[in-house]
């Protein structure tokens, strides 16, 4: 068995922006990182078309060419990038201690330092419609797309912070917000249920839920229904944001690492370190506050520093 055991200096869990920038910044320390990128090879920005609000793209970008840009700048200075999943991890709790990997089930892997970008998920309604139109009106965060939609109409999904967030941030650009609630109150608190309250060109519907996202290769509008008396009508919109929330990709980790009550990793102040010694955590996985590329890379950057300095006070 121990022949069959790869040993590497730095594991890169994930290959979002938070996960390349750790291997550029890891492969630059020569710590000859190795990156398994998940089944969904850089990460949620993959599923938008446009990124607009990344430094150093003046004319803005596409999300899967930004992608590969990271990937290829990481290859240069060294990262092996792996196409595969972890599937089961065994971490150390002593300082210096190796971290133990299972990858697709079958290979096993032992680190020095562990670095968890898994990022987060967006939840969305699971509509075909809705399926079929992410990137094309549909989106999950309106600071990243909200740009594209200046002047004109668009829906809000949700009702929580989340969503009075997203129409109070929409209301500044858009035309017209409307928010769709499916019960008849919201969960916002109330401070920002005031603030949706009190902007004009907001407007909420109660008891009402998306029933098809119209268009076929952008949005057009969409069909909702009063989920008490089932009458339907439609609305004229280009976007449509859905803010119901996000889910952290955390369950490998379920047990071993401490996560607040929703799943998000916790990291020890303003480091990336975790409760483990060597683990560490960037990006979405960790921070449910901004949810951004460049925040993401950010924490990719520091996490690949604290992994460094890790091991540099190991020897």
């Amino acid at each position: 068995m121990s022949e069959n055991i790869e040993k590497i200096k730095c594991l890169i869990i994930g290959s979002g922006p938070a996960g390349y920038t750790a291997a550029i910044y890891a492969a630059r320390a020569d710590m000859k990182p190795v990156m398994y990128t998940g089944m969904q090879m850089g990460g949620q920005l993959t599923t938008t078309t446009e990124v607009d609000n990344f430094p150093g793209y003046a004319e803005g970008t596409d999300g899967t060419a930004m992608m590969e840009d990271l990937k290829k700048q990481a290859e240069r200075f060294g990262t092996e990038v792996r196409f595969g999943m972890v599937t089961n991890v065994d971490l150390s709790d002593q300082i210096g201690g190796i971290h133990k990997i299972i990858v697709d089930e079958s290979k096993h892997i032992e680190a020095e330092t562990v670095i968890i970008s898994t990022g987060a998920t967006a939840k969305y309604l699971g509509l075909e419609s809705e399926q079929r139109l992410i990137g094309g009106g549909v989106s999950a965060c309106a600071t990243c797309d909200g740009f594209f939609y200046k002047g004109q109409d668009v829906v809000v999904v949700g009702a929580g912070d989340t969503a009075a967030e997203e129409a109070t941030y929409l209301s500044n650009i858009c035309n017209k917000v409307t928010v769709l609630v499916r019960k008849d109150f919201m969960r916002a608190s109330k401070a920002m249920q005031h603030r949706v309250n009190k902007t004009p060109n907001i407007e909420v519907l109660y008891n009402t839920e998306i029933d098809e996202v119209l268009g076929t290769n952008v949005v057009g509008g969409v069909r909702v229904i009063h989920n008490q008396t089932k009458e339907k009508h439609d609305i004229s919109v280009t976007g449509v944001f859905i803010a119901i929330g996000h889910t952290p990709n955390s369950d490998l980790f379920k047990g071993v690492l401490d996560m607040d009550e929703t799943g998000y990793l916790i990291t020890e102040g303003k480091t990336t370190k975790t409760n483990l010694p060597g683990v560490f955590a960037a990006g979405d996985i960790q921070d449910k506050e901004y949810r951004q590329a460049v925040t993401a890379a950010g924490t990719g950057c520091m996490a690949a520093l604290d992994a460094e300095r890790y091991l540099g006070a190991l020897e």
